[in-house]
């Protein structure tokens, strides 16, 4: 006998309803179905289940194609781990094939492919080098990059510009061709470099200019925002792998483009991470379609994994 005063409601006369009337929002024509060996990876994305995050890769990979045939911008935002995952032979090729119009890197990103560039190698042990104070203190790393940037201040250029032209000098040529930042001077593609000063280590160095720093960067980000007034109508913005400082450039970017009278409308953002952090979600995948259309898609994964699978599903379409 229980002690207490309340008694448990009477279900009895609870109101039921048929399976069949009732439906449900995933039926057996929304499941996957086996792969069979051979079959090849178009197949494979086709035969993932229809719901959730396969119908979003699969949204993804038609409205990169979409935007290539419609001559609209494909621009990727990346993160450092992107680049120090070695990921930039498939962003290159991406660009080649017409899947990257442009490129907005945050500091983090242009210093490992810068280093990649010069010594064919990059990230520091941190915990190793931080006790002495020696993290973050590579001299060519600092005088090269802080040198390119001066120059772009000077000249009235934009920091990823600056210093995909300083690699043609400066990188060894046995590791050029794995450099983003280098591939897109060559073939004219444009990169903006997004910092936050004292973010990044070439902001320790002796050779440091701050002025410079913020003129470059500066200009970079009017850059981006001519970039991202191409994605009306078709165009989509990939972020990979940056949690704070491109999603808050790329707001403030759409918001400077419309506040300009330009239309930017029905276009497509996506969201590729290790997981959904809050400016990401609402950034770029949420708040810019908020009455103009379009889509968000958020993806989870690793980027060594879901970037090359991304790029292989569009090269899959290719005749």
């Amino acid at each position: 006998m229980s002690r207490y005063e309340q008694k448990p409601l009477d279900l009895s006369g609870l109101k039921t309803v048929s399976l069949q009337a009732r439906g449900g929002k995933v039926r057996v024509e929304h499941f996957a179905r086996p792969y069979a060996r051979g079959m090849g990876l178009a197949a494979w994305v086709e035969r993932l289940p229809h719901v959730l995050a396969a119908e979003g890769f699969r949204a993804l990979v038609e409205a990169i194609a979409r935007a290539r045939a419609l001559g609209k911008a494909v621009i990727w935002g990346l993160g450092g781990h992107v680049i120090k995952c070695g990921l930039a032979p498939v962003l290159i090729d991406l660009m080649d094939r017409g899947y990257a119009t442009a490129f907005a890197l945050n500091g983090a990103a242009a210093i490992h492919d810068f280093e990649i560039a010069l010594a064919g190698a990059t990230s520091e042990d941190v915990e190793a080098a931080l006790p002495d104070g020696s993290f973050g203190t590579a001299e060519e790393t600092g005088r090269q990059m802080n040198e390119a940037v001066r120059e772009a201040a000077s000249e009235g250029i934009g920091m990823g510009e600056a210093l995909g032209r300083r690699l043609q000098a400066a990188a060894d040529p046995r590791f050029r061709e794995y450099s983003l930042l280098a591939g897109a001077w060559q073939r004219r593609v444009p990169v903006t470099v997004h910092v936050a000063v004292g973010t990044d280590t070439p902001h320790t160095h002796p050779a440091v200019d701050g002025a410079a720093l913020g003129a470059a960067s500066h200009y970079d980000f009017r850059l981006f925002c001519r970039l991202v007034a191409g994605l009306d109508h078709g165009g989509v913005y990939v972020n990979v792998g940056s949690a704070v400082i491109l999603p808050e450039v790329f707001l403030k970017a759409v918001s400077v483009v419309r506040n300009l009278g330009h239309r930017l409308e029905e276009f497509t953002t996506a969201n590729l991470d290790f997981i959904q952090h809050y400016r990401p979600r609402v950034n770029v995948v949420e708040r810019p379609h908020a009455r103009a259309g379009g889509r968000g898609i958020a993806l989870i994964g690793h980027h060594e994994l879901m970037l090359p699978l991304l790029a292989a599903a569009l090269i899959e379409r290719e005749p």
